[in-house]
């Protein structure tokens, strides 16, 4: 793919240079780096452009020839074309436990470099196994079989515990209640714990024999929600569905109360599969309405059991508030972060447990918080955040600050800032107090990427990238999960700076052209004597970000391997990863300057002499289609053809949280996207006043699916929109005259 960096939108242009570097045919092997301060276990199984060079490049690997090759819609739903994820996870201070290509469970030990089988892939297959898990003591495994989606993270399934050396397995079920469909259920940290919700409350088992102990009564479907998020914290606040953790040794468990009873409910009718459409209600509360309360407790699981609730901020205990992140920093303090309804406030606390008394250590005001967990030391005396800081013109960019935990008083506690430069911290994973270094992942370089770094806490901090030679492997975008003894990384690769074959991309090159970056997708066969259609895609969010080296195959990949489509995306004002002042922007405008910067960005591509600009098309999907709506009002016979999926129109109709972020409506919260996201209600809107003015428009619907459509209707989806821009976007090309013809008029 090839990125452009835009400068001075109206008055740039570099031309992009082509390159062929081809990528390797396999997956690297895992390996181990010494020598640094901490060990590299790299499991590079996730990323997508192995999976894609594997079947790309290697000769005789394609079922296809000649110009058969090139990328179809069916393409994308084939197996081999969808990355694998081993899901490792560190079940001590050095092994791993992961799900390899075959679908086996490996054990790994990273010292030894010694694996072992844990579970059979025919296993998977005995028990119609869709999701698993295996205990802290690796003795038994439960598994998830019949799993129904419900909201982004939160699904229903029933589930059964399998004892690995004996093979017996049996159902996991609340007493008396046979053949149960859970709303959750996990290990806990130590041994067999066992924890699982149902009906909205919380059973505990201490072990997999052990009778279950119901630590809540409260629960009501629809209303009452224990340890467990409604749609609102699940989608908004907590990114899950989980609202409960547990103590380092298993000994308590802290929970939130979710009280939905004022929320007013939202309808989503069924309409298929019965005489007459059925209706589900669930809580949704949009801009200006009853948000739900909360309440944080902890119980106590070892002897009597014993609940305590965790007291609010009193600025904040008769206002309606949010839980926005809960977090352990030892076996009886946590670490609770409060935030206020119109999300300006948060004030972070530690409360013991023991007590319910909680103690703020750090209040902010403004928007650039976010939602992220604090790092603390093993004492629990300092503790590391990212804070926007101040650089120069830039404006402000997440870097890490190290705090005490002294009570807040009069004045701010002690701070110290580690890290600075026009760039971001994106996730602090670790503090080593032994070897005293901070591991974090940053955009440092580029805002595209994400590589791991670590620095020191004393001296004058300097920073060390763990990961930048191992762009020799041309991995620019990672991930990464630390050992619980810091001293190994677990690093996921997620995007790769390499070129696919001439079936798929070109080269790769980037246009200085502004602080905004612009990533152009180009045709196989590009050439700057054609001229192409071009499609522009808007597909995100305030906070979110369009333009990394992240890997994606998607249906606009079709458009560019077989249709000669080039495919551009913005990141514009408003967008994540690019400093506070980019991001606060839209605050209190949305549809406004994001709106004017996707239009420039297509002014300025119209400069480029192989750009039909009769040709342009838009895409744009919940809050992206909300842009390319107002695109569409903006501008005069810019785009030949659009398409709006799901788009917001009426921010009075969306849900609370998002709303006081980025409206700043007072006393008012919205969100940002549900199952489904956007509700059928914009639309209808939507299609009232395209009939009143007599716009031509078409419509698709995909009855009973929310959000995330099924397999089958994605397929559906894909060839649709590849279909409808094709047709619009295709070169015209003129016949040529008959030769015979052309003799006779002489």
């Amino acid at each position: 793919m090839i990125i452009l960096l835009l400068q001075e939108m109206q008055t740039c242009g570099t031309r992009f240079k082509k390159s062929s570097k081809d990528l390797g045919a396999g997956a690297p092997p895992d390996r181990n780096w010494k020598g640094i301060a901490i060990a590299l276990l790299v499991i590079l199984g996730v990323c997508s452009l192995i999976t894609m060079s594997v079947i790309l490049l290697t000769p005789g690997t394609s079922t296809n020839t000649g110009s058969d090759t090139k990328l179809t819609v069916e393409d994308l739903f084939k197996p081999e074309f969808v990355a694998h994820d081993p899901e490792a996870k560190w079940i001590n201070d050095s092994e791993v436990i992961y799900r390899n290509r075959d679908g086996h469970v490996i054990k790994f030990n990273i010292l030894t470099n010694e694996t072992e089988i844990v579970l059979t892939n025919t296993t998977f297959v005995n028990f119609n196994v869709a999701k698993y898990s295996v205990s802290p003591d690796l003795k038994y495994v439960l598994f998830a079989y019949d799993v129904k989606q419900v909201f982004r993270h939160s699904y229903m399934a029933s589930y059964s515990i399998y004892n690995v050396h004996t093979r017996e397995v049996w159902e996991l079920d609340p007493p008396e209640v046979l053949n149960s469909i859970l709303q959750y259920a996990a290990w806990g940290v130590q041994g067999q714990q066992l924890i699982y919700i149902f009906e909205n409350n919380i059973y505990y088992q201490s072990d997999v024999k052990s009778n279950s102990l119901r630590l809540t009564s409260s629960g009501k479907e629809g209303v009452i929600f224990n340890g467990i998020a409604d749609w609102l914290y699940e989608e908004e606040i907590l990114q899950s569905h989980i609202a409960h953790w547990w103590s380092p040794d298993g000994e308590r468990l802290a929970f939130l109360v979710l009280n939905d009873t004022l929320v007013p409910n939202m309808a989503l009718p069924r309409f298929t599969g019965a005489s007459y459409p059925k209706g589900k209600q669930y809580p949704y509360p949009k801009a200006g309405q009853p948000n739900p309360t909360v309440k944080l407790y902890v119980v106590n699981l070892y002897g009597p059991t014993h609940t305590q609730e965790l007291t609010p901020p009193d600025s904040l205990k008769l206002r309606e508030h949010y839980v926005a992140m809960v977090s352990w920093i030892s076996k009886t303090k946590t670490t609770v972060r409060w935030m206020n309804r119109a999300q300006n406030v948060s004030i972070l606390t530690v409360c013991e447990t023991t007590t319910g008394a909680c103690v703020k250590v750090r209040a902010m005001l403004g928007r650039g918080w976010g939602n992220q967990e604090p790092v603390f030391s093993r004492d629990g005396s300092i503790f590391f955040l990212t804070v926007p800081v101040k650089q120069g013109g830039r404006g402000e960019f997440h870097h890490i600050a190290m705090f005490t935990t002294q009570v807040l008083g009069s004045h701010q506690n002690e701070v110290r800032h580690l890290t600075s430069g026009n760039w971001e911290v994106t996730k602090i994973l670790a503090y080593d107090e032994s070897n005293d270094n901070i591991y974090f992942l940053s955009t440092e370089g580029s805002p595209r990427r994400r590589q791991l770094f670590s620095v020191k806490t004393v001296g004058l901090f300097p920073r060390h990238c763990l990961t930048c030679e191992l762009n020799k492997a041309h991995c620019l975008f990672f991930n990464a999960e630390i050992s619980p003894n810091d001293k190994h990384i677990i690093l996921h690769c997620k995007g790769k700076l390499a070129e696919l074959n001439d079936e798929l991309v070109v080269a790769n090159g980037y246009f200085l052209c502004s602080d905004l970056p612009l990533k152009i997708s180009y045709p196989p066969d590009f050439s700057e004597s054609r001229h192409y259609g071009l499609l522009l895609i808007v597909d995100g969010s305030p906070g979110g970000q369009a333009v990394s080296d992240r890997f994606v195959l998607d249906w606009d990949s079709v458009l560019v391997s077989s249709d000669n489509v080039i495919v551009a995306r913005l990141d514009g004002r408003g967008s994540g990863f690019l400093g506070q002042r980019v991001l606060h922007e839209v605050h209190r405008r949305l549809g406004t300057v994001e709106v004017q910067d996707q239009i420039t960005a297509v002014e300025y591509m119209l400069t480029f002499p192989y750009i039909d600009r009769t040709r342009i098309g838009v895409f744009g999907r919940g809050y992206g289609a909300y842009i390319t709506l107002m695109m569409l009002k903006s501008t005069d016979s810019l785009f030949k053809c659009s398409v709006a999926m799901s788009p917001v129109t009426d921010w009075k109709l969306y849900a609370s949280a998002f709303s006081e972020r980025y409206l700043g409506m007072p006393l008012r919260d919205d969100s940002r996207y549900q199952v489904p996201n956007v509700h059928f209600q914009h639309t209808a809107e939507l299609i009232r006043n395209l009939v009143k003015v007599g716009a031509n428009y078409s419509m698709q619907l995909y009855p009973d699916e929310g959000h995330f459509l099924s397999q089958r209707s994605r397929q559906h989806l894909f060839a649709s929109l590849t279909n409808f821009y094709r047709e619009c976007l295709r070169e015209e090309i003129l016949p040529l005259p008959d030769d015979d013809e052309e003799e006779e008029e002489e």
